[in-house]
């Protein structure tokens, strides 16, 4: 009784998985929204604890939706497909992928990167390929053993975004560690943002050095740069972002009163994989991300304690707004509106000329480490 009960309850299961991976199929072939906005009507994507992603329309700014992640909260980590339609989800304390169907919170794939007795963790790093067939992880494994545990090679797994709610890894490559963000370029490559920014061939492992950071050379007079590798941004101006802080010694190293200290990008076209980097701006406060404004590429945002307005090729601040917390992300709209998040359970939305708020979106639960990421849903 209980043996033919257990086949019975698996095949359920299983019924009920092909199903719901059917009906996630049909309904993204037959382009029924359940009254979203297609045409690349832009959704904020983020996550809440426990653990729930929502899907805000930018036009209302009101919550269209809220999805329950399995698992328990992660990061927050949030990928949305190119056309906008699914959101992959790091779940699990970094150790599942989940993709949901936006316009009706189904679950169309999984995949459940830990395995026997080695559990497997990414960090930030999810990316989608630009014709989104493809799901790309940083998976850094550690096998437990009786007496100690094995810290692994980490790896770039390659996965089919077709392959359902079981999904495995089709490819694997090995890679640097200290790997978090990563995006897709149209080349094909994946950039991987670790001491260096560096981008993979994923159809054959081949990697290549885009730009140099903890291995820069520039001598005794500048300092190892610290670059932030938080949040992966970038999407409203098609391009990938990394921050990082470094010292100029104009005397002795080590000689504060003489040394400069400042805020530097690394900055990577997605379309063209043109890589721009430098010092751009004096280190006068603590800023967590840059946005780029997608109408003027010399103009960024920052955000932390304040949200901040900066000329690039001035290399000066425009403004400074005070925020009412701390926010560890922010992103914006092609029509520019800034909407500031993380850490706790609001959203702040500002004006990008004069950065005066001007409204907010409250929240069921915190954001913590979430990301903030723009769906364009076509």
């Amino acid at each position: 009784m209980k043996f033919t009960h257990t086949i019975k309850a698996a095949a359920l299961v299983g019924i009920a998985g092909t199903v719901a991976l059917m009906s996630g199929c049909a309904m993204s072939q037959s382009g029924d929204l359940n009254g979203m906005k297609g045409g690349g009507h832009e959704y904020l994507l983020t996550v809440t604890r426990p653990n729930q992603l929502h899907v805000i329309d930018t036009e209302t700014n009101k919550i269209v939706r809220s999805c329950d992640v399995p698992g328990t909260f992660g990061q927050g980590t949030v990928e949305p497909s190119p056309d906008g339609r699914i959101a992959y989800v790091g779940t699990n304390k970094w150790e599942d992928v989940v993709g949901f169907d936006i316009t009706n919170c189904d679950i169309v794939f999984s995949a459940k990167q830990s395995y026997d007795n080695v559990t497997v963790k990414s960090f930030v790093s999810l990316a989608v390929s630009r014709d989104g067939k493809e799901l790309y992880t940083v998976q850094n494994p550690t096998r437990k053993l009786n007496d100690r545990y094995e810290v692994m090679e980490p790896q770039l797994a390659v996965y089919d975004t077709s392959a359902g709610l079981n999904a495995k890894p089709i490819r694997t490559f090995p890679v640097d560690r200290q790997i978090t963000k990563i995006m897709a370029m149209d080349t094909g490559e994946v950039i991987l943002a670790g001491n260096d920014v560096q981008a993979i061939n994923p159809e054959n492992g081949d990697i290549r050095i885009l730009t140099l950071l903890q291995n820069w050379k520039r001598g005794d007079s500048w300092t190892q740069p610290d670059a932030f590798a938080m949040h992966t941004l970038g999407e409203q101006a098609d391009e990938f972002i990394l921050p990082y802080f470094t010292i100029k010694w104009n005397g002795d190293p080590g000689d504060m009163e003489k040394a400069e200290f400042w805020w530097g990008m690394s900055r990577v076209d997605l379309k063209t994989g043109e890589v721009e980097q430098g010092e751009i701006l004096p280190f006068e406060f603590i800023v967590f991300n840059f946005i780029t404004d997608p109408t003027d590429s010399n103009i960024l945002y920052g955000a932390f304690n304040t949200l901040s307005k900066h000329d690039i090729r001035e290399k000066k601040t425009l403004a400074v707004h005070n925020m009412e917390h701390t926010y560890y992300d922010l992103n914006m709209t092609q029509n520019r509106t800034i909407y500031v998040g993380g850490t706790s359970s609001d959203i702040s939305i500002h004006d990008p000329d004069t950065l005066e708020k001007i409204g907010s979106i409250k929240l069921p639960g915190d954001q913590s480490t979430s990301a903030m990421r723009i769906a364009f849903l076509k």
